[in-house]
């Protein structure tokens, strides 16, 4: 039987109670910058003045986020550096090097979104590609995962097959029932998580060392959770 030395439990609690300061931290600095925001969207001064007060309502009318604080203000998001990658451009001078970093937002409950950012600091490509995610957020739709389960508001798959894609890459999503997990390969596995999809079969095709096409192509399925395309006898009956 394999038991921890105290040293090796000494250094995960060390690391628990840094990664809790750096939380803390975090959120008071982002608490410090919703009361210095001074919004230069109509659509921000309606969150600011208490006006809009939930994300839901903005998705229903159809407005264009255009500053991260209208989500920081709105939802409690976790985030997470998916993929990071040093890039070369060739200039007079000689190679120009910098950071393409991929960001991906999400609240856990139907609302992500994915960013990349670019800058010659990997520090300020992160806080780049975080403002893109907030930027690019999108809302999805769940459902039960299985027709022999009783109608619920349990909402842990997602209501029908999808497809989407980015690149090369092709990623299909099926609905599952309780119990299956996330049946889906690792580079989307994270994207599941943050969405709020607790159930699903999933497929992907394309260069598998790309993961910034993976991320994107598994977004790009679940958004389609929110389109519905009639069929023509539905289509002939309501014209």
């Amino acid at each position: 039987m394999n038991r921890k030395r105290p040293a090796d439990i000494k250094k995960a609690k060390d690391a628990a109670e840094k990664n809790e300061e750096k939380i803390q931290r975090e959120l008071s600095n982002k608490e410090r910058e919703l009361a210095d925001w001074a919004p230069k969207t109509a659509l921000g001064k309606q969150v600011k003045n208490g006006t809009i007060t939930t994300i839901d309502e903005i998705f229903s009318k159809g407005y264009k986020i255009r500053e991260p604080e209208i989500v920081d203000s709105l939802l409690q998001i976790v985030e997470e550096v998916v993929d990071t990658a040093k890039t070369t451009r060739v200039v007079r001078a000689g190679r120009k090097f910098s950071f393409r970093v991929t960001v991906l937002v999400g609240n856990k409950d139907g609302y992500i979104g994915v960013g990349t950012g670019k800058d010659v600091d990997r520090f300020p490509a992160i806080n780049k590609a975080k403002r893109d995610a907030k930027l690019n957020l999108v809302k999805i739709y769940r459902g039960s995962g299985s027709w022999e389960e009783q109608p619920t508001e349990d909402q842990h798959s997602i209501p029908f097959k999808v497809t989407g894609q980015s690149g090369s890459v092709r990623v299909n999503l099926m609905p599952a029932p309780k119990g299956t997990g996330l049946a889906v390969g690792h580079n989307i596995r994270r994207v599941m998580e943050f969405a709020g999809v607790q159930n699903v079969w999933g497929k992907a095709k394309g260069n598998s060392g790309n993961t910034l096409n993976f991320v994107r192509a598994a977004i790009n399925a679940l958004e389609q959770t929110g389109k519905v395309k009639l069929s023509k006898d539905v289509l002939r009956k309501i014209k």
